[in-house]
């Protein structure tokens, strides 16, 4: 097995068991609710509990890692010295699910090795993580994403695309809530796995399949992926882009909803065409891990990931997309009609 596959193996392995985590969290949210009786909510104890697990997966069959993510052990740390441990409890008794003899102190240094710092630390090789995105989708029972990928200097090299609750059945309404989910994976240059996201799975050689993108065809009209949550991207300017290609005898279709990175998945296995995400704030800046798997997955589905302008995505300038701005996701040839209609329409340029 090349050094790629084992580090696959090891990150499919720690995302679906970070699922099982989350599917369990997600299921119990009003118990969790009532134990925490504060301003914490149970998309709080799956974030911490799936970057333990997965901090601490990584290291058991990698040895030591260098992890850049979202969340860090601060807060935990402040309420168990405070005398207030039901946050920290509840996430502890997350992780148990997945890491049966967690102790409080381990599960809190686990979550801190997502602390790396690329820029600060000249990190050049590295994980990131996004724990649980889609919070909003999540918390509604709906979609979400556990991101994970491993980036060499600028681009990613590997990817885990988790996704709990999405079907892995194509005619299936991307937004029904599917109790295996879809696992994408992927090393640059291989094209895409996909399999379920569940601990039947037995691994990503045997249980999946590889992933061939449904050819788009423009007389269809395009249908792109928009988000539950509408501040995240700029709505009137995506509608904006699509009255321009209409004016240009490019229809659309009715919008596929999802939150999360999960919108990668869907547009790299054909049941969207594009995935704009235009900046709602001039001054927003994307994070790597809310892009990092699903732009590596999507891409070697055969769609083109850059920015709104048409740069490819640079991860080699910190925690932060610091040289992009946006993202546009699409098949090839309509990934130009959105990247032609930025540019007439000015969008993106301070």
């Amino acid at each position: 097995m090349s050094d790629y596959s084992k580090m696959l193996e090891a990150s499919r392995h720690a995302v679906i068991e970070a699922a099982e985590v989350c599917r369990h969290v997600q299921r119990t949210s009003e118990s969790v609710r009532s134990v925490l009786k504060d301003d914490s909510s149970p998309v709080t104890v799956a974030d911490y509990a799936a970057q333990a697990v997965i901090a601490h997966l990584l290291e058991d069959a990698l040895g030591a890692v260098h992890l850049v993510a979202e969340e860090d052990a601060d807060d935990l740390r402040s309420r168990l010295e405070a005398g207030s441990p039901a946050l920290p409890e509840a996430v502890l008794n997350a992780v148990r699910l997945a890491w049966p003899d967690a102790t409080m102190d381990a599960m809190l240094d686990a979550i801190d090795r997502g602390n790396a710092e690329p820029k600060r630390d000249d990190l050049h090789n590295f994980w990131t993580l996004d724990p649980v995105d889609g919070t909003k989708g999540f918390l509604r029972g709906q979609q979400y994403a556990i991101s994970l990928a491993w980036i060499e200097h600028d681009s990613p090299v590997i990817g885990a695309l988790g996704c709990p609750n999405l079907s892995l059945n194509q005619s299936d309404d991307p937004g029904l809530v599917d109790p295996r989910g879809s696992l994408y994976l992927s090393i640059r240059g291989d094209g895409v796995w996909e399999t379920h996201c569940d601990r039947d799975a037995d691994s990503w050689t045997s249980d999946g399949h590889t992933m061939t993108r449904l050819h788009h065809e423009p007389i269809e009209g395009i249908s792109i992926c928009a988000s539950v949550e509408k501040d995240h991207s700029s709505a009137s300017d995506t509608d904006r882009v699509l009255e321009l290609l209409e004016q240009r005898g490019i229809s659309s279709r009715e919008p596929v909803r999802l939150d999360s990175q999960a919108k990668y998945a869907v547009v790299a296995r054909g049941q969207a065409d594009g995935y704009l995400r235009l900046p709602a704030r001039r001054a927003y800046v994307e994070k790597i891990w809310d892009h990092a798997a699903g732009a590596l997955i999507a891409g070697e589905s055969g769609a083109q990931v850059t920015d709104i302008h048409g740069y490819p995505l640079e991860f080699s300038h910190g925690v932060r997309l610091e040289m992009n701005k946006g993202i546009i996701c699409a098949p090839p040839q309509v990934h130009g009609y959105f990247v032609d209609a930025v540019k007439q329409l000015g969008l993106g340029r301070s």
